[in-house]
């Protein structure tokens, strides 16, 4: 039974056919009538019908059809059989297919129907039969092709021919705007460009990209149909929407026969794209050797600039095309032409490290001195991209160590800023000043630190370069190492003997920066060098204040073991904590107390912490300062209690807090005018300037200080940073403001500052 079971006629062999399939591949006709009789089943690779269709086996498909089978059965491609007698050019099965219903516009996968299927094949007899049974000539594929672009494209001029005698539209195009005759030169098929154009084809019809048939004849190098198209007048010099003519496209495809074609057919030599380039131009870039000699036998210019000033040469550089340059040097380019920026050639060969290519300009006289508008030199630019090779040879050539850019950069600043170790070290062996300053003076020392490159920085130091050495706002490397956090940098200077506590000019020393940036182990490394937790910048401000400023508490419980005050003031009576309450850092409030911190110090003003929280609308800090005996019957010179101010100010929250607390009867014998009363108190800010993190070097050092959230035009009401005033009109705007209650239960406004970013 089991050995009967395999044999059963409707079971699958291991090649997926059924044996009906295989019947029908063989011929058996008796075999199926036999197999259909008993109606086999089994899942092959394609229904019987398409297997009929593909053989053109007129009595097996009529069998299959009288079985009730649809004639637009599809294959798992989405293929009727019609679709597969119309690419095989199976006629007669066709008909058959039809006379028993088959859809003659059935739009398979992609909306590809029969005729588009036989147009493609060149299947003239079976185009006949389609359009004679009513097939859709317009019909259109998804990317819109119709079955003329099919037979244009494959080179049918027979069924070209017949398409167009029927009526099928030549003007038609496809998504990307492609027309019959782009496709019949995309495929080299003169013959069918020639009947396209015979019957009134329009020669120079465009794409989407302005793209002619010539343009596209040209990219493929096809001459016959190009020499065919500008016989029948198609311009030589049509631009597409980029401005590229067909010579253009021919010089960057490296066709030298079409560029021949084309310029005897009047093709403009010195006809420019959009951004200005010139077949010249496109050719040196690409490195086409005997299209760029060609050219200039034919009198192309070497020297014409693009929009953006690049020459032939520029770009031949810019491509690392050594052999188009030599031509290029010997046909007379200018070798110091200079682009939009003011570079050379030397710049760019420079910048991408070609030795060949440096040693070639400069042997034909090209200046290693040559600037650009920055002021950079091609030493500059090789120390910026780490090219040694490159910076060896100029050097050798007469580069100068010492030139600056407008920043006051010298080649070692940049070697420094990037990290290219063996440049620095060049540059040092051939005696660049190792202590260098720019115009905002700073080193290639205070470079490598900031961007935190140790190995060059260890290469600086060990060549003589000062870690003391002071840039226009007194920061050392120290300073900045200490600001962003540059562990090993910072280990390395403290070796080479920086002072922890060198001030800049504000008196803020790296320790200050530290603090406020919240790095711990920066101000572990700092306070285990000495540097003094209670350092005092000129305005007062310790690196406490800092912390407490910024919510730093990790740190702020270092300074405190390490001896920092806690009740510290600066030049206006702010104590640290002071300035936590003033910023609503419930956290650090809570610490400071929790280390004995005097909770009613009062400031120049006679401002409490609990008068700053109030005036800032911190009600999670004023519960803290009320539980822990914050005074709220005491009064600021200007005779205010907390309450006076959260009042006047609006905090809603706050006043319900204190009017439980405050006395109601304190009056004060202080006469002030209205907007003396109700001035913002706010404690010392830092007022630095920092080294830029920008491309540009100098990067802002120049600019007047800004304090950390100064505000801006728009923001004249909430000045938590800004020592100033608001008058009476500021503060009734306040009180009309939308307040927002934030997530640690503080009362703001909507025009909260950002910090400022450095």
């Amino acid at each position: 039974m089991e050995d009967r079971g395999r044999h059963r006629i409707g079971i699958t062999e291991s090649d997926g056919f059924t044996p009906l399939a295989v019947a029908m591949q063989q011929g058996h006709d008796k075999v199926v009538a036999v197999l259909l009789e008993n109606d086999t089943r089994g899942k092959v690779r394609l229904p019987a019908l398409h297997i009929a269709a593909k053989k053109d086996d007129v009595k097996a498909a009529a069998l299959l059809l009288q079985n009730e089978h649809n004639p637009d059965i599809t294959s798992k491609s989405g293929f009727t059989p019609l679709h597969i007698a119309a690419h095989y050019g199976n006629d007669k099965v066709a008909s058959l297919l039809y006379d028993k219903g088959a859809d003659v516009n059935y739009a398979a996968k992609h909306n590809i129907t029969p005729l588009h299927v036989a147009s493609k094949w060149g299947k003239i007899n079976m185009v006949t039969l389609l359009v004679a049974k009513g097939a859709d000539i317009q019909a259109k594929t998804r990317d819109g092709l119709t079955p003329l672009h099919c037979a244009a494209r494959s080179g049918h001029d027979l069924v070209v021919d017949m398409l167009l005698e029927n009526g099928a539209p030549m003007h038609a195009k496809t998504k990307n705007g492609l027309a019959p005759l782009h496709m019949a030169a995309q495929g080299e098929h003169v013959d069918a460009a020639r009947i396209l154009l015979y019957h009134g084809a329009p020669v120079d019809e465009v794409t989407v990209d302005y793209l002619t048939a010539l343009h596209v004849a040209a990219h493929c190098g096809h001459v016959r149909v190009a020499k065919l198209l500008l016989d029948r007048g198609a311009d030589p010099n049509a631009r597409a929407l980029n401005g590229f003519t067909p010579l253009h496209i021919a010089c960057k495809k490296n066709r030298i026969k079409m560029v021949e074609l084309l310029l005897k057919h009047g093709a403009s030599i010195g006809a420019t794209t959009e951004s200005g380039l010139t077949p010249l131009h496109v050719a040196s870039f690409m490195g086409c050797m005997n299209i760029v000699i060609y050219l200039l036998q034919h009198d192309a210019s070497p020297d014409i600039p693009t929009v953006r000033g690049e020459t032939p040469l520029h770009l031949a550089a810019r491509a690392n095309q050594t052999d188009i340059i030599r031509i290029l040097l010997r046909n007379g380019a200018a070798v110091d032409a200079k682009a939009r920026e003011e570079q050379t050639p030397l710049h760019v060969a420079s910048r991408l490290g070609n030795v060949d290519i440096v040693m070639l300009l400069l042997q034909h006289g090209a200046q290693p001195h040559a600037t650009t508008k920055d002021l950079y030199t091609p030493l500059h630019i090789a120390a910026k991209e780490g090219q040694e090779e490159v910076a060896s040879v100029l050097l050798d050539n007469g580069a100068d160590l010492t030139a600056t850019t407008k920043k006051g950069f010298t080649p070692l600043h940049l070697a420094a800023k990037y990290g290219h170790l063996n440049v620095a070290r060049l540059l040092l062996q051939r005696d660049a000043p190792a202590d260098a300053q720019g115009k905002n003076g700073v080193t290639p020392l205070h470079v490598a630190a900031h961007y935190d490159h140790q190995p060059v920085a260890l290469l600086l130091l060990d060549k003589g370069a000062s870690p003391h050495a002071v840039a226009k706002n007194g920061h050392t490397p120290l300073h900045i190492a200490a600001r962003k956090n540059q562990m090993d940098i910072a280990t390395t200077l403290l070796e080479y003997g920086a002072q922890a506590d060198a001030e800049s000019k504000a008196g803020f020393t790296p320790l200050h920066l530290s603090a406020q940036e919240g790095h711990s182990d920066m101000s572990s490394l700092l306070l285990e060098h000495q540097a003094d937790p209670n350092h005092a910048a000129k305005n007062g401000l310790t690196p406490l204040h800092l912390c407490a400023q910024e919510d730093r508490a990790a740190v702020a419980h270092l300074l405190l073991r390490a001896g920092a005050q806690k009740d510290v003031q600066t030049k206006a009576g702010y104590t640290p904590l002071h300035v936590a309450c003033h910023h609503g850092h419930v956290n650090m409030v809570r610490l400071l107390i929790e280390q004995g911190a005097e909770v009613n110090p009062i400031t120049s003003a006679g401002y409490t912490p609990l008068h700053q929280a109030a005036q800032q609308g911190h009600v999670l800090v004023i519960n803290l300062l009320l539980k822990n005996k914050a005074n709220p019957n005491a009064v600021t010179n200007n005779g205010q209690t907390a309450l006076g101010i959260a009042n006047k100010l609006g905090y809603i929250s706050v006043v319900e807090e204190l009017k439980v607390v405050t006395e109601t009867n304190i009056t004060t014998t202080t006469t002030v005018n209205i907007e003396e009363k109700y001035k913002v108190m706010a404690p010392e800010a830092m007022q630095e300037t920092f080294m830029s993190d920008s491309e540009d070097e100098g990067g802002g050092v120049d600019e007047p200080p800004m304090a950390y959230g100064r505000p801006t035009h728009a923001q004249h009401v909430y000045l938590p940073f800004y020592q100033g005033h608001m008058t009476y009109t500021h503060l009734q705007a306040k009180r009309r403001a939308v307040v927002l209650l934030n997530r640690n239960g503080s009362e703001k406004y909507t025009d909260i500052h950002k910090k400022q970013k450095y």
